[in-house]
């Protein structure tokens, strides 16, 4: 008999594990549940389809249901949502939500990549028109729509995350006025202060108002329509609020399944992605990451890794053998006109885990200084104190971010020290780097201490 695969999500992890299934078990059935309008798209693409970067929603989607039908042979059910699982009887409980009907399906193997949803608060006026939040391509519709419908001039944005601040610069693209609230005292809060002031200066500069320390008692309106945000110091006035404040695992469905979870509520999985239940592994949003840096599980949940995930559940669950090497911590986001990027561990972070460090901080330049138009770059290196191994690094300019943030996330991930940096040969030509690359200009003020 053909063995039958169930999935439950159709984004990156569900979807990259299908693929994968279908490569290595050529006859098996493979059903994936979707409990949304659209599968395997580009979620990170979202604020740049609202701001107007990317024209249409259409360039988002990977594949449609129709092409994963007739190409790789997977079933799709779009708006169906798995209530469900029974472990016990290796069976998953799915509602219909177009026509509320249940049904009953068997697998021989279950993968649940449920992803995450929005944290969004239970403020008074959360259900005013004009109020979002962004997770979903539903969500960003919706958005849209509001914003090409309604007379829409000022934006308030609660949250200065990567979300929060990617989508102050699509409505800033937009010409809306925009104000961005944030609960902490610093905007882009995975970034330590100096480096997140940066992108806050870049913000100001770009008619951004930025209020930090901002605690939302209300959210409030007039006929049904959001009209602005109360804080617990002033009002702030708004034709639409994006709720943008971070996101949790989906993984009450695991939950109620009894599968084990662990760090902030995301499914516990080994190295191959396989949770405690027999038979059922889990893979993305929903799942833990292995931080090679920290030694231990952590919760970063990044498109990159929920691709990675998605393959490796997909070839062991096919019968392969694959093992999830574990993230160090990079991302990297484009606020307005500069480019912050960090990887490995932030000063809190070190400083929370009590590891003896040492900071060396540097202002250099993105390529050789005497060939025309060289920017700034601010880079930041943590490493250990004693054996001197990299701990992690925070970039922030207009150019070339991305490339270092690169070198070093690499570095960590081989565990080079800080001196092994000046080792390294980088490229180099005076439009694109000096004869020491800023990383290893870095290396060499740190080897002074």
């Amino acid at each position: 008999m053909r063995k039958r695969f169930v999935i439950i999500g159709g984004d990156a992890a569900g979807m990259s594990a299908a693929s994968q299934i279908r490569r290595l078990q050529p006859d098996a059935e493979i059903l994936a549940f979707e409990k949304g309008s659209t599968l395997s798209y580009a979620q990170c693409g979202l604020p740049y389809l609202i701001g107007g970067v990317v024209p249409e929603a259409r360039n988002l989607i990977a594949r449609t249901p129709e092409e994963f039908r007739d190409k790789y042979r997977i079933e799709v059910f779009i708006r169906h949502e798995v209530t469900k699982i029974l472990p016990e009887e290796n069976a998953v409980i799915v509602k219909d939500l177009a026509e509320g009907s249940e049904k009953r399906f068997s697998y021989d193997t279950l993968l649940i990549a449920t992803g995450g949803h929005a944290i969004f608060p239970q403020w008074e006026g959360r259900d005013l028109e004009g109020v979002f939040p962004l997770k979903d391509m539903d969500d960003a519709l919706r958005i849209q729509g509001w914003v090409r419908k309604e007379h829409v001039s000022k934006v308030v944005i609660v949250g200065g995350g990567y979300i929060g601040l990617e989508m102050a610069e699509a409505f800033h693209h937009l010409k809306k006025e925009v104000a961005v609230l944030d609960l902490a005292p610093q905007v882009a809060g995975t970034f330590d202060p100096e480096m997140a002031h940066l992108a806050q200066q870049e913000l100001e500069q770009n008619g951004i108002r930025v209020a930090l320390n901002e605690e939302v008692v209300a959210l409030r309106g007039e006929k049904g329509r959001v009209t602005g945000v109360e804080t617990k110091t002033g009002f702030h006035p708004a034709d639409l609020v994006l709720v943008a404040i971070g996101i949790l695992p989906n993984s009450e469905l695991a939950k109620n399944a009894g599968i084990e979870l662990g760090v902030k509520g995301a499914i516990r999985v080994d190295d191959r992605l396989r949770t405690n239940r027999p038979n059922i592994y889990a893979a993305g949003d929903c799942a833990v990451h292995h931080h090679r840096v920290k030694e231990a599980e952590d919760y970063i949940p990044l498109g990159t890794t929920a691709n990675k995930q998605g393959r490796i559940a997909g070839t062991n669950m096919g019968g392969g053998d694959a093992h999830f090497a574990g993230v160090v911590g990079s991302a990297i986001m484009k606020v307005l006109n500069v480019a912050m990027g960090r990887t490995g561990l932030s000063e809190r972070e070190v400083k929370q885990l009590s590891v003896p460090y040492e900071v060396v901080s540097i202002r250099s330049r993105d390529h050789a200084g005497y060939y025309p138009n060289g920017e700034q770059l601010h880079l930041k290196l943590l490493y250990h104190k004693e054996n001197r191994k990299l701990l992690g690094a925070q970039i922030v300019g207009k150019h070339g971010v991305d490339k270092r943030i690169d070198v070093i996330a690499t570095a960590l991930y081989a565990g080079l020290t800080i001196d092994q940096l000046q080792e390294l040969d980088l490229s180099y030509a005076p439009p694109f780097n000096s004869v020491w690359d800023p990383v290893q200009q870095a290396s060499t003020v740190a080897g002074r201490s």
